[in-house]
């Protein structure tokens, strides 16, 4: 069972600045053939580190306000959160190794 929150501009603040967890959010669309590659991966992050780590999910195209406010320019993307503060940022697709290292890095610092 996945644990991806699936949230829009307005919840931002609520779920990912205000959160008490470090969150990664995926910033993705529906015609990108990458996106397709990485949300499996991203799924399971969301539950392997269910405990640790919120794991949202963000459409860019009906989302213009965050992608904007956090300079996603390309998708998929990945924003790290820690304490209502960008981290660290991935754009483009990742291997799963690569992800499960940004996940634990981020988790560690």
């Amino acid at each position: 069972m996945s644990n991806l929150l699936i949230i829009s501009d307005s919840q931002f603040e609520s779920e990912v600045l205000q959160a008490e967890l470090p969150v990664m959010v995926y910033f993705w669309a529906s015609w990108c053939g990458p996106c397709r590659l990485m949300s499996p991966l991203v799924e399971k992050i969301s539950t392997t580190y269910a405990d640790r780590l919120k794991v949202v999910k963000m459409e860019v195209d009906p989302n213009p306000d965050s992608v904007a406010a956090y300079k996603v320019e390309g998708v998929p993307a990945l924003r790290f959160f820690k304490s209502g503060e960008v981290q660290t940022i991935s754009e483009g697709a990742i291997s799963s190794k690569k992800l499960e290292e940004l996940v634990t890095d981020h988790l560690a610092a």
